[in-house]
């Protein structure tokens, strides 16, 4: 069947659609039926079956004859170190630590928070309490101590995994110290600490809360697979960004297998047995999806790479992971080949490898816009699909199927709706839109399996944040249109549509024209406050390496393209040429910030920015347009 025929097979009868992806997966007890629908609009899949996570990801691999097979790679530039780890070494690994934990008093439905680096043992720790039916919740290694305790006072860990720091280019990130001041600040205290000791730093333990990684581990018992019903929260995973109140996703166990072990095949197109590779952290939800959980429940192998795609030790190390482990299929963000792309615009470093073996990249974590994709295709040679997903919903809401169908790239769209979702762009009033209109883009409930049934310990806030505005619907927080094709277009979050002298704009469409230009790198577009416009559009623009033009002649060129592409009526006059844009530590931008800061308000700054000094770099290049005066 080809995609139309899937997606046609899932609108007849969705719940028979999933029952039948339901069989890959090994029950304790299968369900019997896959929606219930009692509790609408809080939904639930697979709610009457008993299952374990870790038993799917490892254990099942080991007794059907492929313990051999590798289950990680580690791939550490940084460190210099590299190894890998079979699946039946995974298994003794991860009961080992599950055995401990258990023994410390870890039990179904405790919750452990995970603060740690690009280690394999980030992994083990996560599959550990799935082991146990425990409710993991990865903290970014490096938050700080504030943002941390925030979180310790949301989820209520009895336990809390470490490790002892994190290393960046050219320095060390001290885990333990920012650990210990959360733990202070913090109104709920762990019953205890394990710390994973790096040779780069050994950390001082605390006497009775801290325990060494693999003191902690010495004379227990393996640990076995504890069954959970299938509604049972696997981990809960905060939101980048969050402010305030903390905003915890739950990912439902049951859903969460199914959904996962579809996608491996379906969209990403690779075989158990196939090297697969997301370029993230476990710190952010394709860590979670496509570095751990994904690959491992599907048999497939999994690279974890400690390492960032330029200076360690230069713009050539993606290739040269791919080549030395014969990636398939490869997952990034747009932002890793823009850094790549600045480094080495011709792409030379790519002709030192053979990447043959891969069959395609996928882009996904912001917008694609058309330059990267256009760039990429031209030097790898291999199909590029930028595919659009969330946190909240933990795998793909519109990409293109390459298992069942490669359907045609539409360069600036992910292409179409997964089974799962009915995507559908609405007005202010939840009306549909025409084909070709911009507007909200919503998803019909219910939402597929393994998306969030709600927030963690805030059901009210779950309801209020994403079921409100459009009755019936899901609220994405993302704009864009669908085209008379049904290919879907992400134009900018719903927050970066402004409006210009009555004219809704899209920042996103004015990204696109800025990234074509041969010497821009890497851009944004934000909303900024006008007294006779309402908002008027400012584009930030990184200029590529070698690059002789001079500043003032780029913005001009900048704002030429914009008015003949996107017309006057965008009223783009106001261009900054820096060198680096404010992002998060999983690159996203921050735009809200910078629109803050162009504004002159007041701001809190950012609990997942990548560096805070950037954010002075942007209020002096704002100067000379006269913004950021306050």
């Amino acid at each position: 069947m080809g995609y139309a025929e899937v997606y046609g097979a899932w609108q007849n009868d969705p719940e028979g659609f999933w029952m039948d992806q339901a069989k890959s997966i090994d029950w304790v007890t299968p369900p019997t039926k896959a929606l219930d629908d009692s509790k609408a609009p809080l939904y639930r899949w697979f709610a009457d079956a008993e299952v374990n996570t870790c038993y799917n990801a490892v254990d099942r691999h080991v007794e059907n004859g492929r313990g051999e097979q590798l289950a990680i790679i580690y791939d550490s530039p940084v460190t210099h170190t590299k190894h890998t780890i079979t699946y039946a070494e995974l298994q003794t690994r991860v009961a080992s630590l599950a055995g401990a934990l258990r023994a410390k008093g870890i039990e179904k439905g405790d919750r452990v928070i995970i603060y740690m680096p690009m280690i394999p043992e980030a992994l083990e720790a996560m599959l550990a309490c799935a082991r146990l039916g425990a409710i993991h919740s990865v903290v970014f290694g490096g938050f700080a101590a504030n943002e941390l305790a925030v979180r310790i006072d949301d989820a209520t860990p009895k336990a809390i995994i470490a490790g002892s720091c994190g290393i960046e280019p050219g320095r060390v990130v001290h885990y333990k110290p920012l650990l210990d001041g959360a733990i202070e600040l913090a109104k709920h205290k762990p019953d205890f600490c394990v710390i994973f000791q790096r040779e780069q730093e050994v950390a001082a333990l605390i006497e009775g809360r801290d325990y060494d990684w693999h003191g902690f581990q010495a004379g227990v018992e393996l640990a076995e697979c504890v069954p959970v019903k299938g509604d049972h929260p696997a981990y809960i995973l905060y939101t980048s960004g969050t402010t305030g109140a903390p905003k915890g996703v739950v990912r439902p166990t049951a859903g969460h297998l199914v959904a996962l072990n579809w996608t491996m095949k379906a969209i990403y197109d690779v075989d158990p047995g196939d090297v697969f590779w997301a370029a993230s952290d476990v710190g952010w939800v394709v860590g979670h999806s496509y570095i751990c959980y994904a690959p491992l429940i599907h048999g497939n192998t999994t690279v974890v790479f400690e390492g960032k795609p330029v200076g360690t030790p230069d713009a050539g190390t993606f290739w040269r992971v791919i080549e030395e482990y014969n990636v398939k299929s490869f997952f990034t963000a747009p932002t890793a080949f823009r850094a790549i792309k600045r480094e080495d615009p011709k792409g030379e470093m790519i002709k030192n490898y053979d990447i043959s073996g891969l069959r395609a990249l996928y882009l996904a974590g912001e917008r694609a816009d058309p330059d990267t994709i256009e760039w990429a295709q031209r030097i790898m040679g291999v199909p590029v699909y930028d595919h659009w997903w969330q946190t909240e919903t933990g795998y793909t809401i519109a990409g293109n199927p390459a298992g069942i169908e490669a359907l045609p790239v539409k360069i600036g769209s992910p292409t179409v709706a997964m089974p799962g979702y009915d995507v559908q762009i609405l007005d202010e009033a939840g009306h549909q839109m025409k084909p070709g209109e911009l507007g909200a883009i919503a998803v019909k409930l219910p939402l597929p399996p393994g998306t969030l049934p709600t927030l963690w310990n805030a059901e009210d806030r779950f309801v209020k944040s994403y079921l409100t505005t459009f009755p019936g619907y899901y609220e994405t927080g993302d704009a864009g249109m669908i085209d008379e094709d049904g290919y879907l277009y992400i134009m900018a979050r719903t927050d970066d549509v402004i409006n210009v002298a009555g004219h809704r704009l899209s920042t996103g469409a004015m990204e696109e024209v800025l990234a074509g230009h041969p010497d821009v790198g890497e851009c944004a577009v934000i909303g900024v406050t006008d007294e006779l416009k309402g908002q008027l559009p400012m584009g930030f623009v990184c200029l590529n390496k070698g690059c002789e033009t001079t500043p003032e002649q780029i913005a001009k060129d900048c704002i030429k393209r914009v008015r003949d592409t996107i017309g006057p009526v965008a009223a783009f006059k106001l261009v900054a040429v820096v060198d680096r844009l404010p992002k998060t530590r999983s690159g996203k931008i921050l735009r809200a910030t910078m629109v803050k800061i162009a504004d002159g308000q007041d701001f809190k700054m950012p609990a997942t920015i990548d560096d805070p000094a950037i954010l002075d770099e942007i209020k002096e290049a704002l100067k000379p347009l006269g913004y950021a005066q306050c």
